[in-house]
């Protein structure tokens, strides 16, 4: 999974931290530096912000399949009833009564 932009800068920053030996008060320094070394790896790279959106732009996406509605004529619920058919018992049920 990739990690996000404030996600890289933190790790690096702390590790900045613990190379320096743990000093205090220092932790903007060390976040500014991690920031900097991340557009700069950004810029090397090529995946900067106008990049990302070419990308996009370049995935093709399918579109989702639409449903096939059936059209059928308005049926008067009278005929509806009388035409209703029992369900049939599936081959195993059959089987089994005999």
């Amino acid at each position: 999974m990739l990690e996000s932009r404030d996600e890289w800068i933190e790790k690096r920053a702390y590790a900045i931290w613990e190379a320096e030996g743990y000093p205090s008060g220092r932790d903007t320094v060390h976040w500014e530096q991690a920031s900097q070394e991340r557009i700069a790896l950004e810029k090397s790279t090529g995946k900067g912000k106008k990049s990302t959106a070419k990308l996009k732009a370049k995935i093709d996406v399918k579109p989702k399949a639409t449903p096939k509605v059936k059209v059928t004529a308005a049926t008067p619920a009278s005929d509806v009833a009388a035409k209703a058919v029992p369900k049939r018992a599936s081959k195993k049920v059959v089987e089994a009564k005999i």
